[in-house]
């Protein structure tokens, strides 16, 4: 039997859809921390003005630490996809081996680009946590996904304190030098955060795979639909305390903040959960251009991820035309979103042509040792 990295048109809909909106969020949720005013809770301006607010306010209940532990979990869901085409052993070294590379991609674009990189980080769970999410027994993978789920919300106690000092420092340097040479700590210890904050999410991802639930979700629409609307729930009601706070609407003192940090955090896992049952509700909806335009976005997810960061880096930077400095959050969010637009209109036209993303298809030959239509890789007989 033969096997090579999965043709386009064999995927399943629902996880590529859930990567093409997915996009949108973490554009949202990347975007103001290149904005250089003074900062506030989780990396928003401490004073965001009145629009800014009513911005942060809205980002904060649906996109801020909700975005990437939905992506965590695709990245979960991805493995334990890609693991059922092999024997467990070739499938173990793929994914460490897969990892790795994405590390590599990681340190480029966090070390060149932005340090809040998280490519990185999920690459280093791969490697890893590869054994477990292919032979792990389903009580090694729940343990782990609890284990995670109590990591990140402890963690999450610090997320909402106002540190008074910018996320990611590097951006208010006008030298390209120090801004790379700042890159390099802002993106070890921000791989290693995200890690910690997300390894959870992961195990979740591949206990939702063994079970198809993104493969089929026709199938499992009901309890899809239990799992959107409480999670989403979750979100909104466990974030509003600290989205008053970031919006500059109320100031608690540092015991209540850390408090709502956790409870952000909470939110947050509830958060990506429900996201990714909404969007494989979507995915049984009847094929239409808004969803194609998604799947074909979702399929090169990694390329326009980085685009997204070429995009911002370009213009907001210190170390570049320096505009985080004047936009604020209104002018970030505009941006944040006309970039994924346009990632959109040109998934859709590689789609068309047929044509894959150029850093999907770079990891694909990296990972499997060759271009994937001419080496074929066998599983033992």
């Amino acid at each position: 039997m033969t096997t090579a990295p999965l043709p386009l048109s064999a995927r399943a809909v629902a996880p590529d859809l859930a990567r093409g909106a997915m996009l949108l969020l973490i554009a949202l949720a990347n975007v103001h921390l290149f904005l250089s005013a003074a900062p506030g809770v989780r990396g928003y301006p401490d004073d965001p003005g009145a629009v800014g607010g009513v911005i942060t306010f809205l980002q904060m209940l649906l996109v801020d630490g909700r975005a990437y532990p939905l992506f965590a979990l695709l990245v979960g869901y991805g493995a334990v996809q890609l693991a059922r085409r092999w024997d467990e052993a070739a499938a173990i070294r793929l994914l460490r081996r897969r990892g790795a590379w994405m590390v590599a991609f990681g340190a480029a674009h966090g070390i060149l680009l932005f340090p809040g990189d998280i490519v990185g980080a999920y690459g280093l769970l791969l490697v890893l946590l590869a054994r477990f999410l292919v032979r792990g027994a389903e009580v090694t993978l729940r343990t782990l996904a609890a284990v995670g789920a109590a990591i990140t919300i402890l963690l999450g106690a610090g997320t909402g304190l106002r540190t008074g000092a910018l996320t990611v420092p590097s951006v208010a340097t006008s030298g390209v030098g120090t801004a790379v040479r700042l890159h390099v700590g802002e993106w070890l210890a921000g791989t290693i955060s995200s890690a910690l904050f997300t390894a959870g999410m992961l195990a979740v991802g591949a206990l939702a795979a063994r079970r198809g639930l993104l493969d089929e979700p026709e199938r499992h629409r009901r309890l899809l639909v239990r799992v959107a609307t409480g999670g989403l729930v979750v979100a909104v009601v466990a974030g509003l305390p600290l989205a008053v706070a970031a919006a500059g609407w109320w100031r608690p003192s540092v015991g209540p903040s850390a408090l709502l940090g956790v409870l952000h955090s909470v939110g947050g896992l509830a958060g990506g959960i429900g996201y990714a049952a909404l969007f494989g509700l979507l995915a049984t909806r009847a094929a239409g251009p808004v969803r194609g335009a998604l799947v074909a976005t979702g399929r090169r997810s990694l390329t326009f991820y980085l685009a997204q960061s070429m995009v911002f880096c370009a213009l907001l930077p210190a170390w570049t035309l320096g505009l985080g400095a004047r936009i604020g959050v209104p002018g970030a969010a505009l941006l944040a979103v006309a970039t994924w637009i346009a990632s959109v209109l040109a998934a859709t036209l590689l789609e068309r042509a047929g044509g894959r993303g150029p850093a999907e298809v770079l990891l694909r030959r990296l990972t499997y040792g060759g271009p994937p239509r001419t080496r074929l890789l066998r599983r033992p007989r």
